[in-house]
């Protein structure tokens, strides 16, 4: 027998083993080898012994009868006596000790469950199971030892400006203005759970919309199941010392009658943030109650610029505030009582966030796009194309409005008709999928059921995703940027969607393409959640500009070979090409059809 070495008899033993029995340790090493596979007469060259010999133990003690189980049991018998014996005994040994002591204990279950026929006898726990009823464990039932491991497995995961915040926490007003994807909702979320645990206070998050609230549930119950184990229920969520934890959209009415910490997410993307403040502000008027809002900028427009511009306080004292970034990038307790910080991605990385590469996203994004998204740059989007002012009617609390879409199902829109808009990948650029569900009527709403952005995916992955996303949907309509390499994708996508249309984007297809979307969305027809500032943001950054010979006026967003830029706001607005110009301005005809010319 080749390829198998086992230890000299008696090898790992510290004492001298003919000192005790050496027959006895010799019939158990020839046992064991012989329950491994090997022939007597290689066990017999291997130990020294003689064949002869060997047969009559083997023949005495049955060894080729012995049942799996018996042969299992020996050999854990047999290492588990060696490690016992050992003196100086590593770590590694105490781990093996116990596995092989729980392995054994199992073997006697086992013995015993063949004997009897009993499962019982298998499984000590029916047994107990069965003893009687007993008391039924509380719903989100978290022990003050559970407590002590949240807190423990939070403060070990912090980020430098993480932990900053946390120092903070006790602040009574906060205001942070945040880089994009340093983990802002994922911290503040269990920030929230902590406090709620150890003291007993709600705690209220709202959002732009319900389903941006929910990101903060399902941060809170991961995070709670990941190290306790138990699953937390329930809408809102109520803990064993009877906080609760509230989720709420941005709609005032649903907002009122609620007392606790509120977290208030995005509060730069919300529509009508006056009036939802003063809503919120209600919500912990009472000193014991704190009031954190984060966000990444929008635009120096928004009603909550003056929140965090001092402008309000500037009112009362004729006083400037300074809140650039050399100030407010420590933190800061400002003059009217508002601690600010400011964490761009830079500070962030310096923070000890590794989870960046700076000089991939600043060749991926245009300049304005990389300040205003990672370096908390407000946009003067005065000169936009699509002012955030024009944006924020259409943005809506789709959990509330929309009950035909089910955004987790296997199909999330049925089969009902959607239209597919999709801007495909340029050198260094990103893909954008955008999903509209055509209006019930002639100048109905057009809704924006779901986008997604590709980055760094070739022809043949964008059109994948694309199939992918076709499998969910029932789609009715589908329209390409067919420009440079959108050519090899919209060429793909007919391979799988023959009726795909695809537009040559030109000065004139643009203009078009901009026209149809500022009509629907100045009468108020789009629809999109108020959660999805990414495309908000997306539709804020066009702007008009002169064509390379100065002759004519065309649209875009610092896009480039290197660059790209509104790749959603373009997939968007080729999903709306497939309604007529004239439907909603009351010129409509009766037999409407897309208004470009389109290649098929």
């Amino acid at each position: 027998m080749t390829g198998v070495t086992p230890c000299a008899p008696g090898a790992d033993l510290p004492f001298d083993l003919p000192a005790l029995d050496a027959a006895a340790g010799l019939r158990r090493q020839a046992r064991t080898l012989f329950w491994m596979g090997w022939r007597l007469s290689h066990i017999a060259q291997h130990l020294g012994v003689a064949r002869g010999t060997l047969h009559g133990w083997s023949k005495a003690e049955k060894w080729s009868e012995a049942s799996a189980s018996v042969r299992v049991e020996g050999a854990l018998e047999s290492r588990l006596v060696t490690l016992v014996a050992k003196d100086a005994k590593s770590g590694g040994d105490f781990k093996e000790i116990d596995l092989l002591g729980r392995q054994l204990e199992r073997l006697a279950r086992i013995g015993k469950y063949e004997k009897t026929g009993r499962e019982v006898d298998l499984n000590p726990n029916i047994e107990a199971r069965n003893a009687g009823p007993k008391k039924p464990r509380g719903k989100n039932a978290l022990s003050e030892e559970h407590v002590e491991q949240l807190k423990s497995a939070f403060l070990d995961s912090l980020f430098k400006y993480q932990l900053q915040w946390w120092q903070h926490s006790w602040q009574r007003t906060r205001a942070i203005l945040k880089s994009r994807q340093i983990g802002a909702t994922w911290y503040f979320a269990r920030e929230a759970l902590i406090d709620a645990l150890e003291t007993g206070r709600n705690q209220i998050f709202l959002s732009a919309s319900k389903a941006q609230a929910h990101i903060f549930k399902q941060y809170i119950a991961a995070f709670v199941h990941e190290v306790t184990g138990v699953e937390l229920k329930g809408d809102p969520i109520v803990l064993p010392n009877g906080a609760t934890l509230y989720f709420l959209g941005s709609n005032a009415r649903t907002a009122q009658g609620y007392h606790g910490n509120f977290y208030f997410d995005e509060f730069f993307w919300t529509q009508d943030f006056e009036r939802l403040n003063k809503v919120a502000s209600g919500m912990a008027m009472h000193k014991k109650w704190r009031k954190t809002y984060f966000s990444t900028p929008s635009s120096i427009q928004h009603a909550a610029y003056g929140l965090w511009s001092g402008a309000r306080m500037k009112r009362v004292t004729k006083v400037d505030m300074d809140v650039g970034h050399l100030r407010l990038a420590p933190g800061q307790l400002c003059e009217d009582k508002i601690w600010r910080h400011i964490v761009t991605i830079e500070d962030a990385q310096a923070g000890g966030c590794d989870l960046f590469d700076l000089d991939d996203l600043r060749m991926e994004y245009a300049p304005p796009e990389y300040d205003n998204l990672l370096m908390c740059g407000f946009v003067d989007d005065s000169h936009s194309v699509f002012p955030l002012a024009a944006l924020q009617p259409c943005m809506v609390d789709s959990w509330e409005l929309w009950s035909d879409f089910k955004p987790f199902s296997q199909r999330p829109f049925g089969f009902s008709p959607v239209w597919l808009g999709y801007d495909p990948s340029h050198t260094g650029d990103s893909a954008a999928l955008v999903l509209v569900a055509p209006p019930a009527k002639p100048g109905g709403l057009l809704r924006v059921l779901h986008f997604e952005q590709f980055k760094g995916a070739d022809f043949e992955a964008q059109a994948k995703a694309i199939k992918a996303v076709c499998q969910r949907y029932n789609v009715a309509a589908l329209t390409v940027d067919t420009t440079g390499i959108g050519q090899g994708v919209f060429q793909l996508v007919q391979q799988f969607y023959p009726a795909a249309r695809g537009i040559n984007y030109n000065v004139e297809s643009k203009t078009m393409l901009v026209l149809k979307a500022q009509q629907v969305i100045q009468s108020k027809r789009l629809q999109f959640d108020a959660g999805a500032k990414e495309l908000a943001s997306s539709f804020m950054a066009i702007k008009r500009e002169l064509t390379a010979s100065g002759k004519s006026v065309t649209y875009a967003a610092g896009r480039s070979q290197e660059t790209g830029h509104s790749d959603i706001a373009w997939a968007c607005m080729n999903a709306l090409s497939n309604e007529p110009l004239q439907t909603g301005t009351g010129l409509a005809s009766a037999q409407g059809q897309s208004f470009l010319e389109i290649s098929e």
